[in-house]
């Protein structure tokens, strides 16, 4: 397996773990809410990072002055303000809304990336891929064409989710461009340990530093494992591709919610995912001719 494949079976393994946690989230959310679920979330996945780093004794929690600052944008930018915003949108706006406006990451990927990635020329192929990812993701979401025809822009919720978008693409590129040496785990427990730090003064502030329930402690393990894959994924593939790659969560999801929930696969979702083989296809295909490149 060449470093490419390598890459893209990281990043598949984090899509199918990460289409775990909306299950989990729901079942927290019983007896929890958002951000006390998100405070848990963050500590335990530090904690999930630590121990990875242990057990493979490869790397030292140590990081240089320069290497600092970006680990501090992507657990600010990346893991509080994104995901906060998202949450905090997905009360004022539609689902639908919130679901295709997170599919456009890869399109600002692609734009930052050709002006702070310079190293990641992009091939046809990865064009034509991600194209069909973002189309597989999209019909596999809204399920029918009336779920997608009800999608309405304008609202201050949808700049929120947009706004969230924006600040996980751009968290992608800074890990991309400054960090790509550094360790998958070290990443991983800086971008949760931060904002953990964060968390736990709220927990402490509201006298709730107590673990409401064992779902919020497998979200944090799930997210941790996901991350540590994703970020292993982002060292060996082109920061878009890995965003492209990653609209193959709502497909993992659409096959969890059938085998768990007995949700049904409508014919929209299964023409996604036709497209989805499709696009994971022509991202992985081997870039040997000069041509590809536009």
């Amino acid at each position: 397996m060449n470093t490419k494949q390598q890459g893209i079976t990281t990043i598949l393994f984090a899509s199918i773990i990460w289409a775990i946690e909306p299950i989990l989230a729901k079942l927290s959310y019983e007896n929890s809410d958002f951000l006390h679920t998100s405070a848990i979330r963050a500590i335990i996945a530090a904690l999930t990072a630590f121990l990875y780093i242990v057990f493979i004794r490869k790397s030292p929690l140590k990081v240089t002055r320069r290497q600092l600052s970006p680990l501090i944008y992507i657990a600010i930018v990346g893991t509080l303000l994104a995901d906060f915003m998202y949450f905090f949108a997905l009360t004022k706006v539609p689902v639908i809304n919130a679901v295709i406006i997170g599919h456009m990451q890869p399109i600002f990927i692609i734009t930052f990336g050709f002006f702070l990635l310079r190293s990641d020329t992009l091939t046809k192929f990865d064009y034509l891929g991600i194209f069909l990812m973002i189309v597989s993701g999209l019909l596999v979401t809204t399920r029918t064409i009336e779920n997608l025809s009800a999608f309405r822009l304008g609202t201050i919720g949808d700049l929120i989710v947009l706004s969230a978008t924006i600040a996980w693409a751009t968290s992608a590129i800074v890990m991309k461009k400054y960090l790509t040496a550094m360790n998958a785990g070290v990443i991983t427990f800086y971008r949760f340990f931060f904002a953990a730090l964060i968390f736990a003064t709220y927990l402490g502030l509201t006298s709730s530093m107590i673990i409401a329930n064992i779902y919020q402690v497998l979200i944090g393990v799930v997210i941790g494992v996901g991350t540590i894959l994703y970020y292993e994924g982002l060292k060996r593939l082109k920061a878009a591709q890995v965003s492209g790659l990653e609209l193959s969560t709502p497909f993992f999801a659409a096959i969890l919610a059938f085998l768990f929930l007995n949700e049904f696969i409508t014919g929209m979702q299964i023409i996604g995912i036709v497209l989805l083989f499709v696009g994971v296809y022509f991202i992985s295909k081997k870039e040997k001719i000069s041509g590809d490149i536009v």
